[in-house]
């Protein structure tokens, strides 16, 4: 048998006092555990080491577990900006202190033990659709798909009991590089334009293709290094003199200026610089 604290470690640090019997870590075992500082007892059943996460940590003082964005930033997804920890919990839990936590009372399609310390990704992105605000939770789809968690045909076959989710799973695709590109494709939609993406254009992909001409680059929150730039805008001159318009936006204003990206856009759209330019007659 390993070593318990090794054990623990292969399971983010957090158990219920079941999980550790049934690995044959008898009581007295645990309470030597507790007793030397190898393991801290949160609540009667519930015990962590001391290397366990702050946001697990909270998970199991209130008897419940990470979920929603909390659990998608510990698994490498696209999240935005939250505050507070996202927690699950069984709708029958009483008593539950809620102080600095998100209680998600609601269960996913996954079935899942109340004494699990985990929460399932199917669980986890019914969360952000009931949560998020509806492009944020799209992103974090997305981004489970782009890390190879799930597969949009695994979406959409999943019986969501939630017309939210199901609409995402019914969207939900590998094309866009991150979540800032999948919430332009969103705000996108929100006016009636379509995109296509991931196009392949002078020999290197761009984000997005409206009509047959008007190119859309989107910029990351980092901000390119010198040469990167540089490679950027000798691109955008080369899509230029190809005949294309190129219209490039940054992170701040895709998360929190939608209306002007989507107002440039439908300029551009009116302008017509979205068509083929056609020869003129003479």
């Amino acid at each position: 048998m390993i070593p318990l604290s090794v054990w623990m470690r292969q399971h983010n640090g957090v158990a219920h006092s079941t999980a550790l019997r049934k690995a044959g870590y008898g009581d007295q075992a645990v309470r030597r555990a507790v007793q030397t500082g190898a393991l801290i007892r949160l609540r009667r059943s519930w015990l962590v080491s001391p290397g366990c996460s702050d946001d697990r940590r909270a998970a199991a003082s209130a008897g419940g577990r990470i979920t929603c964005v909390t659990a998608a930033r510990e698994l490498g997804l696209w999240v935005p900006e939250s505050t507070g920890v996202h927690i699950a919990v069984a709708p029958t839990a009483s008593r539950v202190a809620s102080h600095g936590l998100h209680i998600h009372w609601a269960q996913g399609p996954a079935p899942v033990s109340t004494r699990s310390p985990e929460e399932p990704l199917l669980n986890v992105l019914f969360q952000t659709a009931r949560c998020l605000a509806p492009p944020d939770a799209l992103a974090v789809w997305e981004s489970a798909i782009r890390k190879r968690l799930v597969t949009p045909g695994e979406l959409e076959r999943v019986r969501w009991h939630s017309s939210v989710a199901t609409n995402f799973a019914s969207v939900a695709s590998a094309l866009s590089d991150s979540g800032l590109e999948t919430r332009f494709i969103w705000i996108m939609r929100d006016i009636g334009v379509s995109v296509r993406q991931q196009v392949r254009i002078d020999g290197r992909p761009v984000d997005g293709v409206i009509g047959e001409r008007l190119i859309v680059q989107i910029d990351g929150f980092a901000h390119h290094q010198a040469a990167e730039r540089r490679r950027d805008i000798e691109a955008d001159a080369r899509l230029v003199l190809l005949g294309y318009t190129v219209l490039r936006f940054d992170f701040y204003q895709v998360m929190f200026d939608p209306g002007y990206v989507q107002t440039v856009i439908q300029t551009a759209i009116a302008q017509g610089l979205h068509l083929a330019r056609r020869p003129s007659r003479t």
